[in-house]
């Protein structure tokens, strides 16, 4: 199947990863998680706005007990990290003695994960794990312990499947990187 570039705003993208080796890698990642979290009924914690296609594909292809919740941070001006993490959307319900699960868009510079991961563990979680689509461990300004990778991809700019440029481009299927 042919994939013409994209532009949006002004920048060109071409494709990068198809839907459907995003979606089997989802699977092979819950299969994972679901037989690691058997009996335990994880909280996945969803990070918005980026991880929402990727939490809800993932959700689907569970087949353990599991719940979700949202949570929304942002530390993302056009193409880069702005270095800092800010706290929009907090979470509600309480996550002691819960396995938490974060499930991210893409881990880069590791900013917002390291941020994120200390305020989870101020309260009293049995354990907190990250999932995340993509990572690029060349970007990583922190050490890291992602343990449910789906994928990792190089140091590119990259948008489609929940990814944005400012703004556009979460509604593509596939993932593309920057031309």
């Amino acid at each position: 199947m042919n994939h013409p570039p994209v532009t949006l705003h002004d920048k060109k993208f071409k494709i990068y990863i198809q839907e459907r080796k995003i979606l089997h890698s989802i699977e092979v990642v819950a299969a994972r998680l679901s037989h690691e979290y058997r009996d335990k009924c994880p909280l996945f914690l969803s990070v918005l706005n980026g991880s929402f296609m990727f939490a809800s594909d993932l959700m689907k292809e569970m087949s353990i007990d599991c719940e979700i919740s949202f949570i929304r941070l942002s530390s993302y001006s056009d193409m880069g990290s702005t270095g800092q993490v800010k706290e929009i959307m907090g979470l509600k319900e309480s996550i002691k003695y819960r396995h938490v699960v974060v499930v991210e868009d893409i881990v880069d510079t590791g900013h917002t994960v390291a941020a994120l991961l200390p305020q989870l563990q101020s309260q009293g979680p049995a354990s907190v794990e990250v999932a995340a689509l993509l990572v690029k461990p060349e970007a990583h300004e922190h050490q890291l312990d992602i343990k449910y990778p789906v994928m990792e991809i190089g140091n590119d700019f990259v948008v489609g499947y929940g990814l944005d440029y400012n703004g556009l481009g979460r509604n593509l299927r596939d993932i593309y990187k920057v031309m």
